[in-house]
């Protein structure tokens, strides 16, 4: 579905995406991350800032919100797409998440 901001995808059922978990879609060959911090659902582009590897395979701390790249280690907070540690120095892309009806889904523009 479209609306004025962007294109709404399909994630999953609430039900399969408790606390602590993620999951990886992919649309028009661009892989996101939809990440359950304690309740608060987030998605960032899969991709790491500093060498373009994928941030969902990092290890994930469902309680400080924050992902860490498997490749140099450096992490990234959920919510906001930027890193807190080095060797990355640039955000990646965050996208709104949305629940309806026991659905989430996601906006890209």
């Amino acid at each position: 579905m479209t609306d004025a901001a962007g294109i709404k995808i399909f994630v999953c059922p609430a039900a399969e995406l408790g606390p602590g978990e993620m999951r990886l879609v992919e649309f028009e060959g661009r892989k996101i991350g939809v990440f359950n911090c304690d309740g608060a659902l987030h998605a960032i582009e899969d991709r790491c800032s500093h060498d373009d590897g994928p941030l969902a395979e990092g290890e994930f701390d469902a309680a400080t919100c924050t992902v860490e790249c498997p490749r140099h280690g450096s992490l990234f907070d959920l919510t906001t797409g930027r890193p807190k540690t080095l060797p990355a120095f640039k955000p990646v892309q965050t996208f709104p998440v949305a629940l309806s009806d026991d659905t989430i889904t996601l906006e890209v523009s």
